[in-house]
């Protein structure tokens, strides 16, 4: 029993010491790649902290079930009479009934060892628990990174817009001057040129967003600002074919987790039942009550055993029996639920990543590069006088939608094949 508690100790302290640094150090946001801020995470953040602590948690609960019940000492004396007196002597022989005594519960129906299996289906629940946070964990960051890694490039794409309106927009005044371009057309640049710096703006704000949501989830909330991304994004290369999720939602820590919990309302059912099984309580007395002349009716030495049993007479933990039967089936549907989130999770990360990857290398094959080369010639043609203000415009804002339409496709794709390996490996593991 002692080496048995002393392996479930030693590993709660393995499980703290490789899932949490509670000594706060100086952490480094400079430069700081994908792996590098997962392992901060896995270090920092609050919900898998907490997550660690319900463990814990469950682990005492464990320990309490498995506990046997403790011995009842009673020691009483009676028979105080303040008329009689309690006679003379030392306090052995003083006339009054002393009484030592002992009662043990005797638990039957199994109860102890039912409520053992409960407690540990419910900790290897918490386990699985702490592994799907750190698993979600991993998805969350993966996508906050990458979302700080759009709004910053989404960010010097609109300062490249921003620069060419306003070059724009000077060529333009020049051709008023020379009597080439109408006054109204040099307005709808200017209009086009302040919209283009009220984008610079919202997104210089995304930027400091995406940089906040990313600090927090690796709970750096306060050194939002020393974030310094140092990855690009991921190499485009989508190999996987359609998953058949039946085999991997079986190995996520999710599933695992409501598994136990069926497993554990199992357990609870049989226990509420065994509540009907009575329970025993042993007594051993000792009893000193001496003669004297003050007392004769006094005992001596005496002994006696008594045993208790509850009688159900109005009670036969109906409500308890009832709830646990909920119980597992509440379980059993939310195991169920469970699959089927897995299985769209999968799924739906697969889907993604394939729709993006397709998209990527469309605009890769050449559509962005045609956008930019008619952008291009606009701009050349209209400072030469060959084009006019609505051509340019229209060639100026397919391009950037094309530039901006690209980067939303490769963050879905870095977001979306995150989510996918994260599942497969995760699944993989178990």
């Amino acid at each position: 029993m002692v080496s048995h508690q002393l392996t479930r100790y030693v590993g709660l302290i393995a499980l703290f010491l490789s899932t949490f640094s509670f000594a706060e150090q100086p952490v480094n946001l400079q430069k700081l790649s994908l792996e590098q801020a997962i392992k901060i995470a896995e270090e920092h953040n609050h919900e898998l902290r907490l997550s660690g602590f319900a463990v814990a948690n469950a682990d005492a609960a464990t320990v309490i079930a498995s506990a046997a019940p403790n011995p009842m000492l009673t020691v009483q004396t009676l028979n105080i009479n303040p008329k009689a007196g309690i006679g003379a002597g030392n306090l052995r022989n003083k006339t009054v009934d002393s009484t030592l005594r002992i009662d043990q519960l005797i638990e039957r129906g199994g109860k102890r060892e039912l409520r053992t299996k409960n407690a540990s289906h419910l900790e290897d629940a918490a386990r699985n628990d702490l592994q799907d946070v750190r698993r979600q964990l991993h998805v969350s960051v993966s996508q906050s990174y990458y979302d700080l890694l759009a709004a910053e490039e989404k960010l010097d794409i609109t300062r490249q817009t921003v620069v060419l309106y306003e070059n724009t927009f000077t060529a333009a005044q020049k051709r008023q001057k020379a009597g080439d371009i109408a006054g109204s057309d040099v307005a709808r640049l200017q209009v086009d040129a302040l919209r283009a710096k009220n984008d610079l703006t919202q997104a210089e704000a995304d930027v400091g967003k995406a940089r906040q949501a990313l600090a927090l989830v690796l709970g750096q909330i306060t050194y939002a600002t020393q974030i310094k991304l140092a990855d690009s994004w991921p190499a485009l290369q989508f190999n996987a074919a359609a998953p058949s999720p039946e085999a991997l939602i079986e190995r996520r820590p999710d599933v695992l987790a409501a598994k136990s919990r069926v497993d554990a309302a199992f357990v609870a059912r049989k226990l509420a039942l065994a509540s009907r099984t009575r329970d025993v309580t042993v007594g051993v007395q000792y009893e000193h009550f001496p003669l004297s002349d003050a007392n004769p009716q006094g005992s001596g030495n005496s002994y006696g055993i008594a045993v208790q049993i509850p009688l159900f007479a109005r009670y036969t933990f109906d409500g308890e029996i009832r709830a646990a039967e909920a119980a597992v089936d509440s379980a059993q549907e939310n195991l169920e639920m469970t699959r089927d989130l897995a299985r769209n999770d999968l799924v739906k990360s697969w889907q993604d990543a394939r729709s993006s990857f397709d998209r990527i290398q469309r605009y890769d094959d050449g559509l962005l590069a045609a956008a930019k080369k008619s952008s291009d010639a606009a701009e050349f043609a209209f400072k030469h006088g060959a084009l006019g203000v609505m051509d340019v415009l229209d060639a100026r804002r397919t391009y950037r939608a094309s530039q901006l339409d690209a980067l939303a496709a490769r963050a879905d794709y870095a977001k979306s094949l995150a989510a996918w390996q994260s599942a497969v490996s995760e699944s993989n593991t178990q």
